[in-house]
């Protein structure tokens, strides 16, 4: 069996509708939370992990204890951190399943019966020697409720050193075999609304896929600085809600970088939430600090234009065209009905 032989999921149909699950909540509440970034040792990485996990645990009550949120976002890698770390580096700092950091944060989603995102080096059986760039989702059970795998990362654009994480591209066929399409972009059914994650930057098909399965909050993030316009445009165009949470200012003795020129080129700091036709909800600056909005997820979903309606309408205006003429669209792109 190969990719072709893997049937195609099904996107927003042509009334605009999608699937999803009833809200618990007519409003929801959102919390971006802007933490520092520390790498961990690479060769002993447990010492400085146990660090970082209760670092962002108690960021994590401090948020909670400034206005309840339901759904706290952080960013690429808030525990392990980010340094330059080899293959097997790689792979030892790198979380999996059932590890003392998921089961820790899991808790915490439960303790305050919310929902939590956030970036991770992950690992995996079924992908032996690989670590992988995972953006995960913890759902108010404290359960690990969705893992979504960064579709790329830059390659070859450093001429001393290289990323050793194992995106979808790279391993593309393989992942469709295993995962199917649908894995490719995902987008989990929640009761605060449908969330999809990512911590691609450039590539705005990516996310409009995202907004024709019926996304309605893309949780971004960055570690190490991002294009604050590329983020805005994302919900501009899609007519989505988008959380971005980069790394703060990094006090650590221990950075290995010149922070104070951070501040000038967008290194760190300017997590934001977004709405619908990009209006910035909440903006953070350079800072550790946390910021908040509410949305009303129940008038959106019912009143909103259609995600990914300017490709719905183009869809429309083809039925006028001979079939014969028409693109040939791939199979199951649209819904029917």
């Amino acid at each position: 069996m190969s990719r072709h032989d893997v049937e195609v999921g099904k996107f927003v149909s042509e009334d605009g509708t999608y699937p999803s699950v009833p809200l618990r909540k007519d409003n929801v509440s959102i919390g971006i939370v802007q933490t520092r970034v520390r790498g961990v040792d690479g060769d002993n990485p447990g010492p400085q992990m146990a660090e970082n996990l209760q670092y962002v645990i108690d960021c994590i009550d401090r948020a909670q204890q400034s206005g309840p949120c339901d759904l706290l976002s952080f960013h690429e890698f808030p525990i392990q951190g980010f340094k330059h770390y080899d293959r097997e580096q790689s792979v030892r700092v790198a979380f999996e399943e059932g590890c003392d950091e998921v089961v820790a944060i899991g808790k915490m989603a439960k303790k305050y019966k919310c929902y939590i995102t956030m970036g991770s080096l992950w690992k995996d059986k079924d992908w032996a020697g690989h670590s992988m760039n995972m953006q995960l989702l913890f759902g108010p059970s404290g359960e690990l409720i969705a893992k979504h795998w960064k579709q790329r990362a830059k390659r070859g654009t450093r001429q001393t050193r290289e990323q050793f994480t194992t995106c979808i591209y790279d391993v593309f066929d393989r992942f469709v075999e295993m995962y199917g399409w649908d894995a490719v972009i995902p987008v989990t059914q929640t009761d605060i609304g449908n969330i999809a994650m990512s911590a691609v930057q450039y590539e705005p098909e990516i996310f409009r896929a995202m907004a024709l399965k019926g996304a309605e909050i893309i949780c971004r993030s960055a570690t190490g600085g991002f294009r604050w316009e590329d983020m805005m445009m994302c919900a501009y165009h899609n007519d989505v809600f988008v959380t971005m949470v980069n790394n703060s200012l990094n006090l650590y003795p221990d950075r290995q970088s010149f922070e104070e020129v951070a501040p000038r080129n967008d290194w760190v700091g300017r997590s934001s939430i977004f709405g619908p036709k990009g209006v910035v909800l909440a903006e953070c600056d350079k800072f550790e600090t946390k910021r908040r909005t509410v949305i009303r997820m129940k008038e959106y979903r019912e009143g909103a234009p259609p995600a990914g309606c300017a490709l719905l309408a183009l869809k429309a205006r083809l039925r006028s065209v001979p079939r014969a003429l028409r693109p040939q669209p791939l199979a199951g792109l649209f819904a029917e009905g």
